[in-house]
């Protein structure tokens, strides 16, 4: 025989297949330390149970309202794995999770990852999950339990899937649903951090030939390998700086896949859309460069990408500078990008283009 025939023949029959038993619990002993970490008294029982316990004490609500999102991270696998780093996928998955569930109030109580590799490789995985648990802990989330497969045959060697879950808790008479947004009241931004998880097909498309290692004039002397997987922010803290100062939050906006152009409108009420002033902040030299690279019409590129703009917060007009006050002093840097109107949808003051205001 074979050196290697010798090999298969030791395996067992599974590890045949191309599935390792021993890689998933290598996998395991990399992350537990960090995911121990993110527990906290709620949390009951350890790693390795068939399901997760979480004591639900919600004393201090009157009517508590669980709240529940299961998203993924998309082809920004793809950057991960060309680049070589994985943690920043954790990160992403959590914070795009919990930006979810904010827009409705809601504060996270636990998180669960999947994540699903064609031939497993046990320190990318920890990698990813430790990154998920650093994420979770400076949330104060619990990251209760998780999956990770190994599926030859349906993955692709190399790449990576990754899923995440999360449920929190919010008291029904503070659900924030957007019943109370009225004509007049203003819009202010946050900043994303880059691309966030979503249009990384549009940007692979465009980004694919160009040389990512390389410090571009273009980019402020940034590679694209260094500006592409930055990882989804969490607008968490500063929802919970407005909480604290008394401001009516009465509607709120995560930019994911839509852009400005589709998910601002999911909270509005019948008879009141959104007018966006494009001339209110400067879109960042990635997005420019994206944009120029595939050659699509900034109106399309409203729509696929966020173009700078991570997160909105719908406040009455005279609490506009309150807002905006508080938010600097939790560290951020808003801007007023418009206000609500009379109508349905988001208008643009102007076709989108790029302009010379600032976050």
């Amino acid at each position: 025989m074979t050196d290697e025939q010798q090999g298969n023949a030791g395996a067992s029959a599974y590890e045949r297949a191309g599935v390792s038993i021993d890689a998933g619990h290598r996998a395991v002993s990399l992350m537990k330390g960090a995911v121990a970490r993110t527990h906290n008294e709620h949390v009951l029982g350890g790693l390795g149970g068939f399901g997760g316990l979480f004591r639900a004490a919600f004393g201090e609500l009157a009517d508590p309202v669980l709240v529940a999102s299961t998203d993924g991270v998309g082809t920004k696998t793809k950057v991960a794995v060309k680049v070589e780093r994985f943690g920043g996928l954790g990160h992403d998955i959590v914070n795009h999770c919990v930006n979810d569930i904010l827009v409705q109030g809601a504060r996270p109580l636990f998180f669960l990852d999947y994540v699903a590799m064609g031939k497993l490789r046990p320190e990318a995985v920890a990698e990813v999950v430790t990154g998920a648990a650093q994420a979770c802990e400076a949330l104060g989330v619990a990251l209760l339990g998780g999956e990770t497969a190994e599926m030859p045959g349906v993955y692709v060697d190399g790449e990576l899937d990754i899923v995440g879950t999360i449920v929190g808790v919010v008291d029904r008479p503070k659900l924030i649903d957007g019943t109370r947004i009225g004509v007049g009241d203003a819009v202010i931004a946050l900043p994303s951090s880059g691309l966030h998880t979503n249009g990384f097909s549009l940007a692979r498309m465009a980004l694919d030939g160009l040389d990512w290692q390389e410090a571009r004039s273009d980019l402020n002397g940034q590679t694209l390998a260094e500006l592409l997987p930055v990882p989804h922010r969490a607008y968490l803290p500063a929802f919970g700086a407005l909480e604290k100062a008394g401001v009516d939050v009465r509607g709120m906006a995560h930019i994911t896949g839509g852009g400005l152009v589709d998910n601002p409108p999911r909270v509005f009420p019948p008879g009141v859309g959104m007018e966006i002033d494009t001339a209110s902040w400067t879109v960042p030299p990635l997005f420019e460069l994206i944009v120029r690279q595939a050659n699509v019409a900034r109106t399309e590129a409203f729509r696929a990408l966020n173009m700078g703009v991570g997160f909105l917060f719908i406040v009455p007009q005279e609490q506009a500078a309150q807002t905006l006050r508080t938010l600097q002093a939790a560290g951020e840097t808003p801007w007023v990008i418009g206000k609500m109107v009379a109508g349905q949808g988001v208008t643009f003051t102007a076709a989108p283009h790029a302009a010379a205001g600032q976050p």
